[in-house]
């Protein structure tokens, strides 16, 4: 049991409010489950009769629970917006060619479309969709250069689902269309 300026009743409150503030002051373990979290942790509040109280994660490993996969107590330098960041970019990565929509990818990333595309913007300064647009465009330029595939087959083969949203995409990323591109940089295969 820890022992700090908080009562046990306080330090549940704290617990069920996911007050990132609190993190490093102390964990709480869940007996039911044998997982210890972060005050932050934004998994299910606990029975109050099942959560026991530990100064730092080795007294909670050392009685037997184990870190939570989701606010991983055990890390020191856990940023839980930054693993969604770099889970969506990851997921956006080996699925740009499916025909992606935001709640498909937030559902994947297992949060909601909206808290997605607030936190993903205001940390790279992108959308999620020009962020998988970037990444088709980016293909794109790979099969022009080094594929004899016609722009409408490239267009497809990179996941636009339509040749004018390829076509825009294209043009404002790079300021060329896409046969432009092709005769510019003498990629004429």
């Amino acid at each position: 049991m820890v022992y700090t300026n908080f009562s046990f009743n306080e330090m549940v409150k704290i617990a069920n409010s996911c007050d990132e503030s609190y993190d490093g002051l102390f964990y709480y373990a869940v007996k039911t489950t044998g997982i210890f979290c972060r005050p932050s942790c934004k998994s299910r509040n606990p029975n109050k009769e099942n959560i026991t109280f530990f100064q730092t994660a080795e007294e909670a490993k050392g009685a037997g629970f184990r870190p939570c996969k989701r606010c991983q107590p055990d890390m020191i330098h856990f940023d839980p917006i930054m693993d969604i960041i770099n889970d969506t970019k990851l997921y956006i990565q080996r699925h740009y060619t499916e025909n992606l929509t935001m709640k498909q990818i937030a559902q994947k990333i297992g949060i909601s479309p909206y808290y997605l595309g607030r936190i993903f913007k205001k940390h790279t300064s992108r959308t999620p969709r020009s962020y998988l647009e970037k990444i088709r465009v980016s293909k794109a330029v790979h099969l022009l250069k080094n594929t004899d595939l016609s722009t409408m087959d490239i267009c497809f083969e990179v996941g636009f689902q339509s040749y004018s949203s390829f076509y825009h995409a294209f043009q404002k990323q790079l300021e060329y269309s896409p046969q432009q591109y092709r005769k510019i940089f003498n990629y004429d295969l």
